[in-house]
């Protein structure tokens, strides 16, 4: 996505290894992204670090949930947190919205691809 999306990054300040994300021994990471990104209304913006992987997503894990002081429900799997002084509630997408939005992209990604021919 790095790549793609032709993002500049950073060194990262303090060197690790990962071996859980790769089949092939350790990964060190090595480098960040700030990227400023939204969902619905919630907008934000995170240093990312990077590892390569086969992906297109954000993962928001541990350190995002510790910085904003976010609540899991884990019943609801609803994430609620307060964000520049207003209450955030991050819910899934119903099966529907799910549908949806795989059309959208599906229909978004045939118009780019008719761009670039």
């Amino acid at each position: 996505m790095i790549e793609k999306l032709a993002l500049k990054t950073s060194p990262h300040p303090r060197l690790y290894k990962l071996q859980w994300l790769s089949e092939n021994g350790e990964l060190v990471v090595d480098r960040q992204v700030l990227i400023c990104f939204s969902v619905g209304k919630y907008v934000d913006e995170i240093l990312f670090d990077v590892v390569p992987m086969e992906a297109s997503y954000l993962l928001l894990g541990r350190p995002w949930k510790y910085d904003r002081d976010v609540v899991h429900n884990g019943v609801t799997n609803k994430f609620s947190f307060v964000h520049k002084g207003q209450k955030v509630t991050l819910r899934p997408l119903s099966p529907s919205e799910v549908c949806e939005d795989q059309i959208k992209n599906e229909s978004e990604k045939r118009t780019r691809e008719k761009k670039q021919n």
